[in-house]
This record gives C-alpha cells, structure tokens and sequence, in this order.
C-alpha cells in the first residue's frame, strides 16, 4: 500500500473487532472446551453441514450466479442461496458481487481493485477489510449492479442482511445447541469456529490463489490455478481459469476437476432448477493454453544466442496448432449441426465423421508436437 493511500485509510472497528475476537475465541476457547468437556459428534457434523452449506451458498451464488451471471436459477433456489449467503456473514450478495467486479476489472491494481494481491497477503487476505482506502470505492458503490438491483431477492436480502444474519449465525447454533443439550459447545463449534474457518478459506482465495499454484491460461494477472484450495473451497481454488475466462459456470473444467458448485449447477440443471449455464468453447480454451505456453516459451528463449531462429519454430509450430485447432472445431460444429437436423441416418460412418475424425486426429498430433517444442523452452 502506498504511503499517501495508508495515510487516508481508516480502520473499520466493527470489523476489527468482530474478526479478531471470533479468531481468539476459535483458536482459545474451542480447545480448551474440548480438552475440558470433551466434543460431541452432533456439533461437529451440524457445524461442517452448515459450513458445506454456506460456503456452497458463496460460491454457487454469490460468486457464480450474482457476480458473474454465469447461468440462471429458479427463484427457489435463489432464496436458498441467499439465506445461505446470509449464514455465510460476507456482507450481502449485492455487496459482494459489487466488490468482485471491481476486483475482475482491476484484478493487482494497487488502488482500485479492493483486495489487490499486489499489496501483499495481509492485505488481500483480511487487511481490506479492516482498513478503508481513501479509494472512492465505496462512492456509488452498487452503480456496477444494475442488474442485481432490478432482482427482488437480491434486494430484499440486501435490505434485511444484517438482522438476518445476525440472527441466523446465533439462533441456528442457539437452537441446535438446546435441542442436543450441548448449548455452548454447539455455539463454539457450529457458531464461531465454523464461521472462522469459513472466513478464512473464502479469503484465501483472494491471497494464496494470487500466489500460489500454476498460471496455464494467462500471465495476464497474478490469479493462480491451486488443487488444494479447490479441494478447501468447493473447487473456487482453479482461480487462473477463472480469471481469463470469469463467465463459465465451470471454474475446474475437466469433469473430474474438483468443483462441487459445478456439478450441483450442472445437475441442477437436468430437472430445470438452473439454465442457460454459460460454458467457453474448447476451441478458446485451447488457445489461450497455447498463447500462455508460446509467451513462457519466448520469454526463456530471448537470452539464447540462437533466440530469434528458436522463436520462429515456436511461432511456426503455434500457427500450425491453431489452424488444426479452428479446423477440427469447424468440422465438430458441422457434424454437431448434421447430428441435430437428421440428414444422416448413420451419423458415425459419415463423411462428416469421418473428416471431424481425420482432423481431430492431425490436431492431437500437432498438439503433440507444439508440447514437445514448447516445453524445452517454456
């Protein structure tokens, strides 16, 4: 942080307070209740359900429905996602979706992205939050989201947040708590530690996942693609994707990549509660890997005395790849179209087949080649 922006930031004590007390009451009290009394299985199984719940309520919802808009869900849904949201205790949807557009629109800016990695861990992680930057951030703060504004749900979550956070953050552990005859433990573990360790995983997303992990899409920004965050934060944790393609309702893209928001979007979608979920052609992801890989390449190259003969075969075999990668997609998108409309009785013994199959086939042994090549240098 800048000195003059330092100067201007103000703390906000709420905050301060709020955080740093529920920190040293998880890190205190909850084992020294656990050494004392012992825990009870039923506090910790309500205390990870409601976590799963809330912190799937961020990022289906807030994150990937109200941010970027990446598909469309029932207004039943929608509910659940906000009370979720509102268990969450991440400030309201339109709150958050308002400072995660900022943050994609000037993702490592030192003064206009709210929680730039730029200025190090402590403050993308949780410093943002407890210091306000003299930024104008907060002047006409939800003109970005017009769109939200006009969503019902949305506004009226936004309206009541706070007491119905408040109150679901203490009378659903409260009542859990007095139904088990466990009241404090429930309070510390399905209450506080789970709101901590909840708070915490959310926050790494905006400082380990600008630090840590692989960048195989872009190196346009500092957004990193990191397994193990996934696997800690319902799969946000593939942030590179994310970042250079924000739109897809998909932040692990393989179906075998671990994203829980995905596959519940996805499911969702066979009984008609979620639609319109928006996914990036393959064709596009496939180039930007191979942009991202030719720049890493060219970068390394530059120092060598035979750099400009190297990054003309680099070049030569990139152009290559990407004229098989637009044909193969080309001949997929006919045989796809030929597919729907029935022109072909049997659609795999087709010419269309057949070539889709032929140039799909020069492709893989092109990407081959473009790997090999690549990777010596990149």
């Amino acid at each position: 942080m800048t000195d003059s922006t330092q100067k201007h930031a103000q703390p906000i004590w709420a905050n301060i307070i709020f955080f740093g007390l529920s920190f040293l009451a998880a890190i205190t009290l909850v084992p020294w209740y656990g050494i004392q009394y012992g825990f009870h299985f039923s506090s910790w199984a309500w205390g990870i359900g409601l976590w799963l719940f809330s912190s799937t309520s961020i990022s289906m919802g807030y994150h990937r429905l109200w941010s970027h808009r990446a598909y469309e869900a029932h207004p039943v849904l929608r509910v659940i996602l906000a009370i979720g949201g509102c268990l969450a205790l991440q400030n309201s949807a339109l709150h958050w979706s308002s400072d995660h557009r900022i943050h994609h629109k000037h993702v490592d800016h030192d003064e206009k992205d709210p929680y730039s990695a730029s200025l190090g861990f402590w403050h993308s992680h949780i410093g943002w939050l407890l210091m306000r930057r003299d930024n104008g951030r907060y002047n006409e703060q939800y003109d970005r989201c017009k769109d939200l504004q006009r969503d019902p749900i949305v506004m009226l979550q936004h309206k009541y947040y706070w007491p119905l956070s408040i109150g679901l953050n203490i009378l659903v552990p409260a009542v859990l708590g007095m139904a088990y005859g466990i009241f404090w433990e429930m309070m510390l573990v399905a209450g506080v530690l789970r709101l901590v360790w909840s708070h915490h995983l959310t926050f790494f997303i905006n400082s380990l996942a600008h630090m840590w992990g692989s960048r195989p899409y872009t190196e346009e920004n500092s957004a990193r693609d990191n397994i193990v965050l996934a696997v800690l934060t319902g799969g946000e944790g593939y942030h590179n994707y994310h970042h250079k393609f924000q739109y897809d309702y998909r932040n692990g893209i393989r179906w075998w990549h671990f994203d829980p928001s995905k596959w519940w979007i996805k499911a969702l979608s066979w009984v008609g509660i979620t639609s319109n979920l928006k996914k990036v052609p393959v064709e596009k992801i496939e180039k930007a890997k191979a942009e991202t890989l030719l720049l890493k390449a060219k970068d390394r190259v530059a120092h060598l005395p035979n750099a400009e003969e190297v990054m003309q075969m680099l070049h030569d075999e990139y152009e290559k790849l990407v004229q098989h990668l637009a044909e193969v997609y080309e001949a997929q998108k006919q045989w796809l179209e030929a597919k729907k409309c029935k022109l072909k009785e049997s659609y795999e013994h087709s010419a269309l087949m057949e070539n889709y199959q032929q140039l799909r086939k020069r492709f893989e042994q092109q990407k081959a080649s473009w790997m090999t090549l690549a990777k010596q240098y990149a």
